[in-house]
């Protein structure tokens, strides 16, 4: 019998895990408890259930327990009321332990057998009281995890300098390396204030476009790349790739001008 697996997510925009659905008729929009290595959750179907590739047939998928039924989405909603407020005392406690680390947000499991603090900070904190004060006023297992400033953008949401939501909240799965290169690439302003999302790194947009810049940028000579052009011999000094055109310090003026692509002819790299 060919094994399926069905694609579950347990955040708007979280990573996507995969389960094996058993004999239940999944679809997408569906609502599932599933097995984790936290115990049970909640989480949305995503994918439609599907036959694995030979190769998958023999990975050991967690299985989907069942389809959420009304009484599962009443006890979510208690639990989102208990993350609230489990919240707030987080912060009290981490206020009284005189800790320097910020409380991002908090997740029960659905069983309820743990409940997990996100938090920031500068550096590693030593946390075992605030643990300890934390078990005792909830009576179940509790897990602290430091994230980055960029998971915690992702947690918190907000807008970006384009007016619109952020994408790590709204749409963006997983994050990619994004490097000040890819600004460089793209003639924008190394500003920090700039390129820097909300969560202080370079914004992952950056890295949208990049790939068809350094495509583009293939078809002309590198800056400090000696070329001819119709008004002499000259050095590159810089490319635009919307208007096709290449500007050129000219040696014997010493004057910066610009001529089509098409009109420049290398002489020699500008790289050593």
């Amino acid at each position: 019998m060919t094994k399926q697996s069905v694609g579950v997510q347990f955040k708007n925009t979280g990573k996507t895990y995969f389960f094996d659905p058993g004999t239940l008729e999944l679809k997408p929009g569906d609502g599932v408890i599933v097995e984790t290595v936290r115990g049970l959750e909640f989480g949305t179907v995503v994918t439609e259930p599907r036959a694995r590739k030979p190769e998958e047939q023999d990975q050991l998928l967690k299985p989907v327990v069942r389809k959420a039924t009304a009484e599962d989405l009443e006890r979510l909603v208690e639990l989102r009321e208990k993350e609230r407020n489990a919240f707030r005392i987080g912060v009290d406690k981490i206020n009284a332990h005189g800790l320097p680390m910020k409380l991002v947000g908090v997740d029960y499991t659905f069983d309820a057998n743990k409940i997990i603090f996100y938090f920031t900070a500068e550096g590693r904190v030593d946390f075992r009281e605030l643990v300890r004060d934390l078990a005792a006023v909830f009576r179940t297992r509790i897990e602290l995890r430091q994230i980055g400033v960029r998971d915690e953008a992702k947690m918190i949401g907000g807008l970006g300098g384009c007016g619109r939501e952020l994408c790590c909240a709204s749409w963006l799965r997983e994050f990619s390396p994004v490097s000040i290169r890819m600004a460089k690439e793209q003639n924008l302003s190394l500003n920090p204030a700039k390129i820097s999302g909300i969560c202080g790194r370079l914004m992952c947009c950056l890295k949208y476009e990049s790939e068809v810049y350094e495509q583009a940028k293939e078809a002309y000579p590198d800056v400090g790349t000696r070329v001819k052009t119709p008004a002499g011999d000259g050095k590159v000094t810089g490319v635009n790739i919307f208007k096709n055109t290449v500007t050129v310090e000219l040696k014997d003026t010493k004057h910066q001008q610009c001529f089509p692509v098409q009109e420049i002819k290398q002489i020699s790299s500008g790289k050593r």
